[in-house]
Order: structure tokens, then sequence, then C-alpha cells
């Protein structure tokens, strides 16, 4: 017998053992991400052919202790490769794992790969040549500290490669995982199966497979062991006729019923072609279908239901997959009472929206994502129709209730005040309870959700919880469509940071603010555009700017240049350090028809062209950052340090009845009254006439300050 080690993904070892004690493997151990075996020649190409589970199998043909490169080289050189395999065959090192001294794969593959060579030559033998595209045997070396296991890989290329699947849809499962999920579901042969996200077929596929014992590696056309020089053809052949007798004549016998939905036609149709090359397309039922609106199929009676719904980032964003989540629990309950759903996720979180309770789950890795697939047992408690609506609509519990009532008396009193305002966009929650630590702004019909980061003291598993709830509870109580909810996770602000680009994709709309069109970003950065604190200090500058040449500092996207150029400025100059927010400033202007030379914009670091620029203003608006220390900028700016310089430069540019509007956002700021006053200037404290009814709780939200020339 030979020793061989099958290698498979974390958490799936024992299944996989199981699975090769079966088909006649002896000595199986489980080791970390692999089983080791001993077999017959025989029972090793069966082995190979139909595993489900397993990614590789290695003919192990040493181990040794590997502490460095030299240990290494000597080890991969003590084997007489020769008897293996010939010089005219094509061969590709594959090396996996590091050490303190090997530290690169590559490496660690040139290593190997040295070693073989020099034994062909030292023999006086031609050296075999290295081919990365079709290599007809690879060498497989593996390494965990300092224990290495150098083989021959049975197959080839992995095992996962079944020849059905030509194109798959986003974050494709590979087969052996898929085939592993539906081992492992709770799914038996005789039980009809249903994925109502089914992308590319695969879950089912496998399935179908299963339920026809056909041989996941028949469609394969080369192996790895068929360039070993002790390669028994006639055996091989014996084992392979057997399974293509079985693959013919196994669906014909399959009872059993396969459903699967999927709401991208595109995707759809290659999972039909999928299950075609696979030969399992007549078993399979597949229809176009939206999960949310889930039904159960005839012909399908306290089956299965198994998927893979999405979990990550690359497949909408949070607020959708909380709704997608929520509302296919509640179809689950209310179509499929009796039946069995396995969920495989790697966010326990949004698992947690199905909202059932699992009665067992299986714990793996897919890649470099730590997932679980939890199986539930579906009754129809706790799920509701709603009188006088059409079949099909439930009664789901209300989420987090706390938050909820809040949410609902904030959006009662608000609502009311906003149209009154002549308001598009405003606060409606304001981390209001501890438990729930987030900020909720309306911006027409969209919602932005901003969760600020949880204190240390509260589990990161608590904190993720609180958001999904945040979410669906918000979802629940505005009736908002959850793809114009948007999440974003933030800390308190820190100098810019909120002006931080989060993509590229350009997502504008217009909102109006007492009676001034503005353009806002809901999803590209962390803040959109606008600072809804500041929307009365705005509306105050656009009276006081009447007839005035007015200067805007640290402008950011213009929006009290909009407010004072509306309300009838003489003149506008708009100030700011990016490029990006000038001509953001520029289309503000440009919307609510303000063009022409009176209105200046210049792009500078704002600090220094105080030192510098000349002119003379009758309102200056500045709202300075906390603190900033930009490499763009020549030096370190803290408000608290540096505000009287700034008054210092003001002063200069200011007329003897001008008015400075002076902002910031610093908490427990302190004006040095008594400097100013030595400046010649003086300051009253308008914070409490410039805190709007939507920040009415956070009184430290900004302070301002009306700063003039001292009276005589």
């Amino acid at each position: 017998m030979n020793q061989y080690l099958a290698i498979t993904s974390r958490g799936l070892e024992n299944l996989l053992a199981e699975e090769l004690t079966k088909l006649g493997a002896d000595s199986v151990q489980v080791v970390h991400a692999g089983v080791r075996f001993k077999a017959e020649q025989a029972t090793a190409y069966r082995c190979c052919l139909w595993t489900r589970v397993a990614s590789r199998i290695i003919l192990v043909l040493s181990e040794f202790n590997v502490r460095d490169d030299m240990d290494l080289y000597l080890g991969a050189a003590a084997i007489n490769w020769p008897n293996y395999f010939g010089s005219d065959t094509r061969i590709i090192v594959d090396f996996n794992g590091t050490n303190r001294e090997i530290r690169n794969s590559q490496y660690g593959a040139m290593k190997v790969k040295d070693a073989i060579v020099d034994r062909f030559t030292k023999a006086d033998l031609r050296r075999p040549s290295i081919d990365r595209e079709r290599p007809e045997l690879r060498i497989h070396m593996r390494l965990s500290g300092e224990k290495g296991v150098l083989g021959l890989d049975m197959a080839g290329s992995g095992l996962h490669q079944r020849g059905y699947r030509s194109e798959a849809g986003k974050a494709p499962l590979r087969e052996t995982h898929a085939a592993a999920l539906v081992m492992k579901s709770g799914w038996t042969p005789e039980k009809p199966l249903l994925d109502p996200m089914c992308g590319s077929g695969t879950l089912l596929i496998e399935a179908a497979l299963i339920a026809a014992n056909i041989a996941p590696g028949i469609k394969r056309q080369r192996w790895g062991f068929e360039a070993i020089k002790d390669f028994d053809r006639e055996g091989w052949l014996e084992i392979h006729a057997e399974a293509k007798v079985k693959a013919r004549r196994g669906p014909a016998n399959v009872t059993t019923k396969f459903f699967g939905r999927e709401m991208d036609r595109r995707v759809l149709s290659i999972a039909r072609d999928n299950a075609g090359r696979a030969g399992v397309k007549d078993l399979i039922d597949f229809e176009y279908g939206d999960a949310t609106q889930l039904t159960c199929p005839e012909g399908f009676s306290e089956g299965v239901i198994l998927c893979n719904p999405p979990y990550g980032e690359r497949m909408g964003t949070t607020p959708e997959l909380v709704s997608l989540y929520s509302e296919l629990g509640n179809r689950l309950k209310l179509a499929f009472a009796g039946s069995t759903a396995s969920m495989y996720s790697s966010s326990n979180e949004l698992l947690s929206c199905l909202r059932m309770r699992a009665d067992k789950q299986f714990k793996l890795s897919n890649g470099a994502l730590d997932c679980v697939l939890k199986t539930y047992q579906i009754t129809a408690g706790g799920v509701k129709h709603v009188e006088g609506e059409a079949e099909g609509r439930v009664e789901e519990k209300e989420v987090a209730p706390d938050f909820a009532n809040r949410l609902k008396k904030n959006i009662t009193k608000l609502s009311k005040w906003a149209k009154k305002e002549g308001l598009e966009c405003y606060r409606l929650y304001d981390a209001d309870l501890p438990n729930y630590n987030a900020a909720i702004d309306k911006y027409k019909d969209f919602l932005i959700i901003q969760e600020y980061a949880a204190p240390k003291t509260v589990p990161e598993e608590t904190a993720r919880r609180r958001l999904m709830d945040i979410m669906r509870a918000t979802i629940q109580v505005t009736g908002v469509e959850n793809n114009k909810v948007i999440l974003k996770v933030r800390e308190r602000q820190k100098g810019k940071s909120q002006y931080q680009k989060l993509s590229s994709a350009e997502r504008h709309m217009i909102v109006n603010e007492y009676g001034v069109d503005l353009k806002v970003n809901l999803y590209d950065y962390l803040d959109t555009g606008l600072f809804l604190d500041h929307k009365v200090t705005r509306k105050q500058l656009g009276k006081m700017a009447a007839g005035k040449d007015f200067l805007n500092l640290f402008a950011y996207t213009g929006s009290a240049t909009c407010h004072a150029a509306c309300g009838g400025a003489k003149s506008t100059t708009t100030v700011d350090m990016s490029n990006t927010y000038l001509r953001w400033a520029q289309e503000n202007m440009e919307l609510n028809g303000q063009v022409g030379s009176q209105h200046q914009f210049v792009q500078a670091d704002c600090l220094q062209w105080l030192q510098e620029a000349d002119g003379d203003f009758d309102l200056i608006f500045i709202d300075p950052p906390t603190f900033s220390n930009s490499k763009r900028m020549k030096q370190s700016f803290d408000v608290q340090r540096d505000h009287i310089m700034l008054f210092e430069n003001l002063k200069r540019m200011l007329r003897p009845n001008g008015q400075i509007v002076f902002s910031n956002n610093k908490r427990q700021f302190k004006m040095d009254i008594e400097k100013l006053e030595e400046l010649g200037l003086q300051a009253k404290n308008i914070s409490d006439k410039t805190l709007p009814m939507d920040f009415s709780r956070n009184k430290q939200i900004h302070n301002c300050w009306i700063i003039t020339h001292k009276e005589d």
C-alpha cells in the first residue's frame, strides 16, 4: 500500500474521512485541512474518480524536517525521481506553506525543482522540462512549520474542476465545497431539494450527481497519475468504464425533484448549460424567480431548502442584504412549514435576520472566510397573515422595539418641521439610545445610516448585531426601499477624515434647503457634501449677505456661498484646498443660476492664503477643521491653539462694519476673549441660535460666533 494525503478545506476533514473510508481507504487519519490514508493503487484511482470533497490527492513520496533551504533541497534530492517519471514528462512544482527560513513559496518551489533536475542530470539523464501551462505531472510540496511532505498530485489540476462548469455567476462556490454543503445539509437522495438563489446551479448539480450516482470526475480528460511510470492502464480503464455505465444509467433511476430559482436570467441560462454538461439537466427544474417572493413549487413537500445567499460587499449593500435575509426568512416560514432549510453564510448577523432558531451548525472555511452552515427545522410560528392583504403578505415581529419606537417618534416630529421649513434633507436619529450608536439622515426618499465606532467595551459581535437591528428596524419603520438605504461606518470626525473617498461611482442627487438647490453625493464619501447641522447657519448667512462682498474659507462644496449668493450678495469669494470641492461648489452655484465674474473660486491652502491675500469683505464665513496636518498644508492646524492667528489675518480683510461668522466642531471649544479684544475684535456666541431642531439633542455638534470690530 502507498501513503496518500487528501487535501480539503478546513472544517471538511471529518466529512472527507468518512467518504474515503466508504471508498475503501485504509488507516484513515484526519489532519489539518486534510486526511492521511493508505490504499492499493486501484483504490487510489477510485478515490480520485469518486471523491466529492477532496480538492487534491497526493501520493506521498517523502516526509522530512525542513529548517532551511538546504534541508529542503536535500530532502527533495533524496527521492529517486527517475523511478516515478521520465525525462520527457512535463512537470511543475506546487509549493504550499512557509516557515521562519523559507518565507516565499516561489523560492521553495525553485529549490524543489532544482533538486529534481539535479537528480536526473546526476543519473546522466536528460532533465525534464518545466511547463507552467500544460504540465503532465504536478509535484506537490506541503510545508507546515518544520515538517515537509513531498509527493505527486494524482489528479493534476484541482479535483473541483468537474468539467461541467464553463462559466459561473458572482462569487461562485467551488464544486467540492458545494458537494460538502449538500452532504451536510440534511438532504438525502429521497428528498426534494430547492435552491432559491441557485446562481450557476452548482449546489443543485452536485446534489443531482449524488442522486444519480455519477462520479464527479467522470468528465475529466486527463489525470496526473497517467504520467507516473507504474500507471496501471488496464486497471484504470476498468474502474472508469464501470463509472461510465453508472453515469449512463443513473439519471433514469432518479425520482427526486430538484428546483432552482434565480432572478438573473443570464446566470439562469448558464445554470441550465452547466447541468446539461453534467448530464443532469432533465433532473433540475430551473426557473426565473425572486427569493423574496419565493413560493413552494409543485412536488416539493417536506424537502430541503439549501442556499448560499450573498453575504459579501461585492454582492450588494448591507441594507439590501438585511432586507433579503429578512424577507427570505418570512417566505420560508410562510410557505415551507415542515421542511428543512440549510443556509450558508460568513455572517451570523445576516443569518439572524432569518428570525429562525438553528438546530445544527457546521463551521468551515471558504477560502479566507470563516463560514457557517446552519440548519433550521421550519415552523410557521411567529408569522401571521396580514388581514385584508393579498395572500403571501406576512406580519413581521418588530425588531429592536426601543429603537423602533424612538425612530417613529422622531419621524412624526421632524417630518412636519422639515416640511414647514422647506427642507429635503435632515437628521432623523443621532445615537439617541446608547445601545444603538448610529446617525440616520434623510435625503428626499433616501436614508443614510452612519454607524459610529462602538466603544472598546462593547464586543464586536454585539456591535454588529445591533447594527443589523438598526438597519432592519429602520427599513421596517420607514418603509423605505432597501436599495435606498445606504450604510456608512465611521468614527467620530477627526480632522478631515470626513472627506475620505469611498468609491468612484460619482452618484449625485439634488436636494433643496430653504429654497437653495445643492448637489449631494450619498455614496462615494463618508460625508455627502452637505453638513446638515449648519443648515440654520447657512440660512442666516443668506439673510446677512444682501448687498455684501462675501468670503467663504475652508468652503468645502460651497453650500454657504450658494446661500449668500441667493440671498443677494454683491460678490462671493470661495476658497478651498481641493479642486474637487471647488468644482462641486461651482456646480452648486450654477444650479442656482449664480454665475459671473463676481463669483470667484480660489484653490489654496486657506491658512497660507490668509497671510498673503488682500481684499475687503463685509461678511466672512469660516468653518475650519478641528485639526489638520494635511500634507498639502505647509503647517498643522489646531482650532483651539490657532484661532487667534486666524483672526489676526481676518481682521485685516474685514471692513469697519463687517462681520465674521466663525464656526467649528470642537467640543468644549473656548474662545480666547482677552486676546481677541487685544486685536480690537469682539465676539458674540450664537451657537444656540444656529442649532436646528434635528440636532437639538446634541448641543455640542458645533459652536458658532459672530466676530466684529470692537466698538470704541
